[in-house]
């Protein structure tokens, strides 16, 4: 007879750790994240290879949004979202409100730095300035 929980294991690295929770969809992505800094234990911008322990804080950037979990079992293998939810606890915040992002200004890529009207009417949508 199988248990719903895999066998913990004695350590885990935090590319495998990661995407086996199902933060990434595939290894590699965890371990390019890792190399270019988006994955923190502890505050600390950590390699692929890095050990994982019981309790660490993992901060991942991922699309745009930062996902904050703590480890409450070391696992290796991928598993489903049931279990996945079993092995870290989820402090992050909440997403933005989708309104508010979608009136945030956007630039076109290449377009250049934004003109000084362009900065005061972000300014403004952003409450940073009294409006005149």
């Amino acid at each position: 007879m199988t248990s719903a929980l895999p066998s913990e294991a004695a350590q885990a690295r935090v590319d495998s750790w990661v995407w086996a929770v199902r933060l990434f969809k595939t290894r590699s992505a965890a371990a390019t994240a890792c190399r270019a800094g988006h994955v923190r234990v502890n505050g600390i911008p950590v390699k692929p290879a890095h050990n994982l322990k019981h309790g660490d804080e993992i901060r991942v950037r991922v699309g745009g949004l930062e996902r904050i979990v703590v480890v409450e079992r070391l696992i290796t293998k991928r598993v489903g979202a049931a279990v996945a939810v079993q092995c870290m606890i989820d402090k992050s915040p909440p997403p933005p409100d989708p309104q508010l992002v979608a009136a945030l200004p956007r630039r076109d890529r290449g377009s250049g730095r934004p003109t000084k009207r362009e900065r005061r009417e972000t300014d403004r949508l952003l409450g940073r300035t009294p409006e005149s």
